[in-house]
C-alpha cells in the first residue's frame, strides 16, 4: 500500500487494505465453470427463470471468501462476474446503472418478497407472472448465500470478529438494520450479491444512506467516530476484491466495474446531506488510497468550507479518487429537461458521471465523434470539397452532419428499450419493476434513457475557428486548398501547421474569440438534442464524452484543421486539446464554465492535471480550494482534478513493478496506471500538466 502521512485507521485494517490492493483476491479467483443446461433440462423455460435459477445454483455453490480479521463477510467470487456476464447463464449483465440498494436495504429481503407475493396475488398478465417468480428466486437465493455465509462463519470460531458478524447476519439483509454497523454489512451484501452475479452497479450515496444510522449510534453511545470509520474502511477494502483478476476493457485499465459512489449535495427536500459518513469516507480514502469507488462530490453554493478542503486534501494525495459535480448546476439541467425538481435532486450517476436517478432508471448511451462529422462535412475523407462560398457555409455543413448523426441516434433509441436480455435481479432492485410486472430491459423503469454523447468538440471547435481565420479572414489559402492539404497529412506544409497551432487562438485559455466559438458549437448541439427530448417513452439527454474513445477513434480520423496530424489522439470528454492550454487550470476553468450547461442534462467533464509540486503546503491546499470555488461560482457542471507528476507516469510506464497501486483518473473511473497499456498511459501522459 502507498504510505500516506495520515494514520487513523488500525495496523489490522491497514494490512487487510494492502492484501486487497496488492491483488491477493483477485488473483486467486476461479471460474465457477457450471452451465445451466448441464444442470438442469431448461426446454420450455423463460429467459427470465433461466437466469433466475442460474443464480439460485450460484447462491448455492459459489466459493465463500472469509478473512480472519474482516468486519464485514460477502464475496464476488466468481471469476466470470468480473467478465460482465451472469455466471452459469452465461447471458449478458447490467452496468451503467445505480440501483435501489437504499430502498432494499429499508424494507430487507423480508419486505421485498412480501411485496412480490402481494403483487402475484393481484391480476397480472403471463409475462408479469413469470417475471415476479423468476425475482421471488433471485431473492430467496440472495438469502440462501447470506445464510451459507452465517453457517460459516458460525462453524469458524477462530475469526476475531465472529460474534458481532453474527450478530449482524442474525438481522440483514432479512430484515432493515437496526445500527450502523448492521446497515454497513447490508449494504455490502446486497451489492456483493449483485456483482456475484455480474452486475455492475454505481453504489449511489452512501453517505445519505448511512447517516441516520451512525448519528442514532453516536447519540446512544453504541459506537464512536473511530470505530465507524473502521468499518467503513472494510468496506472499502472489499472493493478490492477485483484487483488482479483482470477485466474486459484491455488496455484502458482496471477498476473499470462502475461502482461509483456520490457524496454530499442536497436531498430531495433540499437540506445539505453532508454529514460524519461524509467526512469518514474521505478520511478513509485520504490514508488508504483505494481507488477502486471512485468518488463523486456534489458541492453547491453553501457547501461548507471544511469539506472544500477536505476535498481537496484527498485530491493533492493523487490517484484521481475524487472528482466534483457542480450540483446546482446539474439540478438546474434535469429540471429544465423535464424531471420534477424533488427528483432531479436525488440524481447520481451511471458509474461514471451521466446524472440519472436511482432506482428508477435504465441507462444507456452512445458516443459520437464530431471530429469524424465535421471531416466529413469538408471532405477531408473524399476526393473533392464542397464549394463554401462564406464560413457559415462550412459552419452549417457542419451542423448538418451533427444533425444526420441525431437522427440515427433517434432510430436507435425509438427500440432500444424494448427487447433486451431478462435480468430478473437488477428488476428487484428498480423501484417499479413489481408493480409493473415488467424487466429492466422491458418497460419497467421510470426513466428509461437512452443518451447521445458527442465528443471531439475541442477540436472540431479549435478547427472551425482555424478555418475562418486563414481562409474566410486571412484569405491565406482557398478552403480548397485547405482540406487537400489536410488529405495529405499536412505533408510539405510544417510552416502552415506550426502557424496554426502557435496563432489561432483554441479553447482552454480563457480567449474571447476561440471560447465564443466553442459556445456557438455547444449551444448549436444541444438545442438540436433538445429537438426531440423524448420519444416512445425513451429519454435522450444531450450528454458530452469521449470516455477513452479518443485513442479508438484516431485511426479514423485524419488530419485536422487546427494542425494534428493523422492519427494524432486529440481532446478528452469536454477538455481542451493536450498542450493547447497554456494559460493555466484558472483559463481553463474559464473557458470551460463559459457554457450554459444547463442545456446539457447528461454532463460534460473537465479534467485538469496538475503538478504536485504546485500544491503543496497549506498555499497549495488553498489553490485547490480555490479552483473548486471558482468552478462553482461560474457554474461548471463536473470537474476531476488529478495530481501527479508526468515524469513520475513516465518512471512507471518503464518500472511497472515499482509503482503497482499508482492510479489515475481516467474519465469516470480511476484506473492502476501498470494496468493501462502504451497508448492509454501515454495518452494520461501527454495531459497538460499545469502549475496553479
Amino acid at each position: 500500500m502507498q504510505t500516506t502521512a495520515f494514520k487513523r485507521l488500525s495496523d489490522e485494517t491497514r494490512e487487510l487494505a494492502t492484501k486487497g490492493l496488492n491483488g491477493e483476491w483477485g488473483k486467486a479467483l476461479k471460474p465457477i465453470d457450471l452451465k445451466l443446461d448441464d444442470l438442469i433440462n431448461t426446454a420450455g423455460l423463460s429467459e427470465n427463470m433461466k437466469c433466475a435459477l442460474a443464480i439460485r445454483f450460484l447462491a448455492e455453490q459459489a466459493p465463500l471468501r472469509i478473512e480472519d480479521n474482516e468486519r464485514l463477510v460477502g464475496s464476488a467470487s466468481v471469476l466470470e462476474a468480473c467478465y460482465h456476464t451472469v455466471p452459469i447463464y452465461g447471458g449478458q449483465s447490467v452496468s451503467h446503472v445505480t440501483l435501489a440498494f437504499d430502498r432494499v436495504m429499508k424494507e430487507g429481503l423480508r419486505g421485498l418478497l412480501g411485496r412480490i407475493n402481494e403483487r402475484l396475488s393481484r391480476p397480472m398478465d403471463e409475462e408479469g407472472q413469470d417475471l415476479l417468480i423468476a425475482m421471488r428466486i433471485c431473492a430467496e437465493s440472495m438469502a440462501t448465500w447470506v445464510e451459507r455465509y452465517r453457517q460459516a462463519v458460525l462453524s469458524n470460531p477462530d475469526l476475531k470478529y465472529r460474534n458481532r458478524i453474527l450478530s449482524n447476519l442474525d438481522v440483514v439483509p432479512e430484515n432493515p438494520p437496526q445500527t450502523f454497523e448492521q446497515a454497513v454489512q447490508s449494504l455490502w451484501l446486497l451489492f456483493a450479491f449483485n456483482r456475484l452475479c455480474g452486475n455492475w452497479s454505481a453504489i449511489g450515496r452512501i453517505d445519505q444512506m448511512l447517516d441516520p444510522y451512525l448519528k442514532n449510534d453516536l447519540a446512544q453511545g453504541i459506537i464512536d467516530r473511530d470505530e465507524a470509520r473502521e468499518l467503513l474502511a472494510h468496506f472499502w477494502i472489499k472493493g478490492t476484491e477485483w484487483i488482479g483478476a483482470g477485466c474486459v476493457h484491455v488496455g484502458s485499465g482496471d477498476a473499470q466495474f462502475y461502482q461509483n459512489v456520490v457524496l454530499a449535495g442536497v436531498d430531495e427536500a433540499g437540506n445539505e446531506v453532508a454529514n460524519e459518513v461524509t467526512e469518514l469516507i474521505l478520511d478513509v480514502v485520504e490514508e488508504l488510497r483505494i481507488s477502486d469507488f471512485p468518488i463523486s462530490v456534489r458541492v453547491n453554493n453553501l457547501t461548507p468550507r471544511e469539506l472544500l478542503y477536505k476535498i481537496a486534501s484527498v485530491q493533492r494525495q493523487g490517484n484521481g479518487i475524487v472528482a466534483v459535480y457542480g450540483e446546482d448546476v446539474v439540478i438546474d439541467a434535469l429540471v429544465k429537461f423535464g424531471y420534477p425538481v424533488e427528483v432531479a435532486r436525488n440524481f447520481a450517476n451511471d458509474g461514471c458521471w451521466e446524472a440519472l436517478i436511482p432506482g428508477q432508471t435504465a441507462f444507456m448511451y452512445r458516443p459520437y465523434d464530431v471530429v469524424e462529422a465535421m471531416q466529413k462535412a469538408i471532405g477531408v475523407h473524399g476526393e473533392s470539397t464542397p464549394d463554401f462560398g462564406s464560413f457559415e457555409d462550412v459552419y452549417q455543413a457542419v451542423l448538418c452532419e451533427m444533425s444526420l448523426v441525431l437522427d440515427r441516434h433517434h432510430e436507435e433509441a425509438d427500440r432500444f428499450w424494448f427487447e433486451g436480455p431478462s435480468v430478473p435481479l437488477v428488476s428487484l432492485f428498480i423501484d417499479d419493476c413489481i408493480e409493473t410486472g415488467r424487466g429492466y430491459y422491458h418497460g419497467g423503469p421510470r426513466y428509461r434513457v437512452l443518451a447521445p454523447h458527442f465528443g471531439g468538440l475541442a477540436n472540431a471547435s479549435n478547427s472551425l475557428l482555424a478555418i475562418k481565420k486563414l481562409v474566410y479572414e486571412d484569405r491565406l489559402l482557398s478552403i480548397d486548398e485547405y482540406v487537400a492539404i489536410l488529405r495529405d497529412n499536412w505533408q510539405g506544409h510544417e510552416d502552415l501547421r506550426k502557424r496554426v497551432l502557435n496563432t489561432v487562438p483554441t479553447y482552454g485559455n480563457d480567449d474571447p474569440e476561440a471560447d465564443a466559438m466553442m459556445q456557438r458549437l455547444f449551444d448549436d448541439y444541444t438545442a438540436m438534442a433538445a429537438q426531440c427530448r423524448e420519444r416512445v417513452g425513451v429519454l435522450r439527454p444531450a450528454g458530452i464524452s469521449t470516455f477513452g474513445r479518443e485513442i479508438d477513434w484516431a485511426p479514423y480520423r485524419g488530419a485536422t484543421a487546427d494542425g494534428h496530424f493523422k492519427g494524432d489522439v486529440l481532446a478528452t470528454n469536454f477538455s481542451p486539446s493536450p498542450g493547447s492550454d497554456t494559460k493555466g487550470p484558472t483559463a481553463a476553468l474559464n473557458s470551460y464554465c463559459k457554457m450554459d450547461f444547463t442545456m446539457l442534462p447528461n454532463i460534460g467533464t473537465l479534467e485538469l492535471k496538475l503538478w504536485p509540486e504546485s500544491v503543496k503546503g497549506e498555499a497549495g491546499l488553498d489553490s485547490i480550494v480555490g479552483l473548486l470555488v471558482g468552478f462553482i461560482k461560474q457554474r461548471g457542471c463536473f470537474l476531476h482534478i488529478d495530481v501527479v507528476d508526468s515524469d513520475l507516469l513516465r518512471d512507471a510506464q518503464q518500472n511497472p513493478d515499482n509503482y503497482p497501486n499508482l492510479a489515475v483518473r481516467i474519465s469516470g473511473w480511476s484506473a492502476r496506471f501498470a494496468t493501462m497499456d502504451k497508448r492509454w498511459q501515454d495518452m494520461v501522459i501527454n495531459r497538460t500538466q499545469q502549475k496553479v
